[in-house]
């Protein structure tokens, strides 16, 4: 084992990384039909790779992680979809994680970070709420400090995978008189096995409960359960947003998918026509393109630097050609797209419809692609609002 993963050539941590990994991840959980599993669906993938010390790859190496650098982070982001592994729950891993590593007392690190990795805690996101999505300053679920408790109070909504977790960070607003929206927020963890917490799933498109509604009905939180100050938690919020949408940015999704339309045009011999090879190699060359710009932004974050409002192309970029790609597998398929999810392709099956279906939703999660483009132009290109 290597003293730092990042001391070995980047071909050779891609064999040492990729032989594992195959030689580890279960034979059916490879490329699954369903893109949100829930933990038990996963949990035997979950715990093999927290055995093994390869759950948190940019977790710092103190805290559990393995600490890589940019550029290692890419190969194992590339074979990870190319092995076809499936996704775990991963609001801990992504985003609570960081969120405590930078701004967590050490009491927090101590005490959530190995739950995390042991899968003891699993954790969804608490932002956006029925009139408050896309604007999340507009938020407006309550937390009123009573002695040593905040007594919560309001709704979140198209809270990911809440059915299957334990724990929520939640966005509450602890100052209703604040001039300036972003001002009187703050974050907390929440024990979702509370008293006074109801969970409401919400069927998608694909008829999958991933989403759900969060009620908090005078749901007490300890004190010690801020995270940073009261009142200043939208400086929280961004970095976690920083963090959620580099996330939403790598290349997994349109790198499986593309995948999966090569595999679906070979054995309907649709690489036979000129105008689709022309197509299908300008998807390849926009996933080379979105390889490059992810990579770039992972450096940023991986050297402790800030990222600024251009990550937010990165997530237009992904999640949009995630949807041509599904978009010209099911041309591909003609009119069998309609019929079911999974069509045969020699010796695998292809789920075309899922992947359309699912390649819906990445463009409005996170901020809707409209959001993000309003954030490019005033931050970015300075227009006038």
């Amino acid at each position: 084992m290597a003293s730092d993963w990042n001391d070995i050539p980047d071909e050779e941590f891609r064999s040492i990384f990729r032989t594992w990994v195959d030689q580890n991840c279960p034979s059916h959980l490879r490329y699954m039909r369903k893109q949100r599993p829930l933990f038990n669906e996963v949990a035997v993938w979950y715990h093999a790779l927290a055995a093994k010390g390869w759950l948190a790859p940019t977790w710092p190496r103190q805290y559990g992680g393995m600490g890589l650098s940019a550029a290692k982070h890419m190969i194992y982001v590339e074979e990870w979809g190319r092995l076809g592994c499936p996704r775990i729950p991963d609001h801990g891993i992504g985003l609570v994680g960081p969120l405590l590593i930078e701004y967590g007392s050490e009491e927090q690190k101590a005490h959530y970070l190995p739950r995390i990795l042991s899968g003891e805690h699993v954790w969804c996101q608490g932002y956006s709420e029925p009139n408050a999505g896309s604007d999340l300053a507009s938020l407006q679920t309550s937390a009123v400090l009573d002695g040593d408790e905040f007594v919560v109070n309001g709704q979140k909504i198209w809270t990911t995978l809440a059915h299957c977790a334990n724990w929520i960070f939640v966005l509450v607003r602890t100052e209703r008189d604040a001039k300036v929206r972003q001002k009187g927020i703050t974050v907390l963890l929440l024990d979702l096995t509370s008293p006074g917490v109801r969970v409401r799933p919400i069927a998608n498109l694909r008829g999958e409960a991933d989403f759900c509604e969060v009620f908090f009905d005078n749901v007490r939180v300890p004190l010690k359960n801020l995270v940073g100050k009261i009142n200043e938690g939208w400086t929280v919020a961004k970095s976690v947003l920083g963090h959620e949408r580099i996330f939403l940015g790598a290349p997994t999704r349109p790198e499986y998918a593309l995948e999966r339309l090569r595999r679906l045009a070979d054995a309907r011999g649709a690489f036979e026509d000129p105008a689709f090879m022309s197509r299908f190699a300008r998807l390849r060359l926009d996933l080379y393109d979105l390889g490059s710009a992810f990579e770039r932004y992972a450096k940023v974050l991986r050297a402790g630097g800030e990222l600024g409002a251009g990550v937010s192309a990165l997530k237009i970029f992904t999640t949009e050609l995630y949807q041509r790609i599904t978009e010209e597998m099911l041309a591909v398929a003609g009119e069998e797209a309609r019929l079911a999810d999974d069509l045969a392709a020699g010796d695998v099956e292809i789920d075309a419809m899922n992947l359309f279906l699912d390649s819906r939703s990445p463009a409005i999660f996170g901020g809707s692609n409209e959001i993000q483009r309003n954030i490019l132009a005033k931050a970015v290109l300075r227009l006038p609002g």
